[in-house]
């Protein structure tokens, strides 16, 4: 088959525009789905699930199961070709967004959730292996920077359409275009991706999990995972929930907006941080990058204060009645995004470096994603207790707290074992 002469560049970040559409959708509206389905207390093999684990299950339905699809994914990629495994999970992504409109329950939603999961797995390892090992070593944090900008592009078109349309039409039309987005790259990723003729024998894994810098840069992800899951996902739910669960009780496009202002902020800036991480170092960009999302994270909640005090103003144009807090949080999440964008593609290079010179690309960003996800799993069941149990606030002190305790941890190691030298060198 005779293919047209496009970067293959361009369909892996198709790729990655279809996966952060999806993704980004779900996040959006998932305190309507909380406020629809209006989680309760359930019993399971006589265990009793309070509202709060079961809210929580909202999210680790799609983290358990992306966990337990990192090693056959990754390595099915290896062993064979990325580009059918990346074709595999888009059309199971067709499937999985058309049924979303049809959830009536609370268990439903999970189980469809545990099967996004999967989807989204096989999306970013593939399409992110797949970027790291067309990459040259000195321009790999820029390419990779490049391929997540245009995930955060979809994020935000993604957030508007989704607060948009549901406001206006409800869940139906949303997942149609979602679904739609997904058939599309299908095609495109078919069409535009040559086959890939790399295969790896063996098991890199074993190898890649014992591997010095992999080891030291897990002191610092264990930990980051916790907080980046707590405050990705409650940003959205601390500006959608009603007040009587300690939210802001902001419509569904005010939460796409404050949604939407950490991707911008993101999307802008990966690439320049990409490129400069290339040059400068980029264990000091993990470092700075994760400091600085700690601290932004633990003034999220005093956003109603900080608005009141600064005398802003309650009602805004097209979004109606709101608080003072609504700007404030909005800046914020901003704020995330731009501390974000100095630690994703500088770590995401460091994983591709030790990938490539194993030869086992996508089994380094498997290890990479199984260093996220004992965190991403057990986060969301704590942030849900935390919410119910003790006030949300405290979702973002304890979020604040992991980052800040992940980057001394990954700065002692660091110097410890490799050097001050290192934070440059890397």
């Amino acid at each position: 088959m005779t293919r047209p002469s496009v970067s293959p560049f361009f369909a892996l970040y198709v790729s990655r525009f279809a996966g952060g559409f999806g993704f980004i959708t779900l996040a959006t509206l998932l305190p309507k789905y909380i406020d629809a389905l209006d989680p309760s207390a359930v019993t399971v093999l006589g265990l009793t699930l309070s509202a709060g684990v079961v809210i929580g299950l909202f999210t680790t339905g799609f983290t358990l199961s992306s966990g337990l699809a990192v090693v056959p994914v990754a390595w099915w990629g290896d062993r064979g070709d990325k580009r059918h495994v990346l074709l595999a999970g888009l059309v199971l992504g067709v499937g999985v967004y058309a049924a979303y409109p049809f959830v009536e329950s609370s268990l439903a939603f999970i189980l469809l959730r545990t099967v996004q999961g999967v989807v989204f797995v096989a999306l970013s390892l593939m399409s992110l292996g797949l970027v790291g090992q067309l990459a040259t070593t000195g321009t790999r944090a820029n390419y990779i920077g490049k391929a997540n900008a245009a995930a955060f592009a979809a994020s935000i078109v993604g957030s508007l359409s989704a607060g948009l349309l549901y406001d206006q039409f409800g869940f139906g039309p949303v997942f149609t275009v979602v679904t739609a987005v997904f058939v599309v790259t299908t095609a495109l990723v078919w069409w535009l991706l040559p086959p890939d003729d790399t295969v790896v024998e063996g098991f890199p894994f074993s190898d890649l999990a014992l591997n010095r810098r992999i080891l030291t840069i897990a002191t610092f992800r264990t930990q980051y995972a916790v907080a980046v899951t707590l405050v990705r996902t409650w940003v959205p739910i601390f500006a959608g929930v009603s007040a009587a669960t300690g939210g802001l009780a902001y419509g569904a496009l005010a939460v796409s907006l404050t949604v939407v202002a950490e991707k911008f902020t993101n999307m802008l800036s990966q690439p320049t941080m990409g490129r400069l991480s290339d040059r400068y170092g980029r264990a000091s960009f993990v470092a700075i990058g994760g400091a600085l999302y700690g601290l932004v994270a633990l003034l999220v909640p005093f956003s109603p204060a900080v608005g009141a005090a600064l005398g802003l103003p309650a009602t805004l144009p097209l979004l109606g009645l709101l608080s003072p807090a609504f700007l404030p949080l909005v800046a914020l999440s901003g704020l995330l995004g731009v501390a974000d964008s100095l630690r994703e593609p500088a770590s995401m290079a460091l994983f591709a470096d030790e990938g490539t010179d194993s030869g086992g690309v996508a089994s380094s960003f498997g290890v990479r994603d199984l260093l996220w996800r004992p965190g991403s799993i057990a986060a969301p069941l704590l942030g849900g207790w935390l919410m119910t149990e003790i006030g949300m606030s405290w979702v973002f002190y304890v979020g604040g707290a992991f980052a800040l305790t992940g980057v001394a941890a990954f700065v002692g190691t660091l110097v410890a074992l490799h050097g001050p030298g290192a934070l440059s060198e890397w």
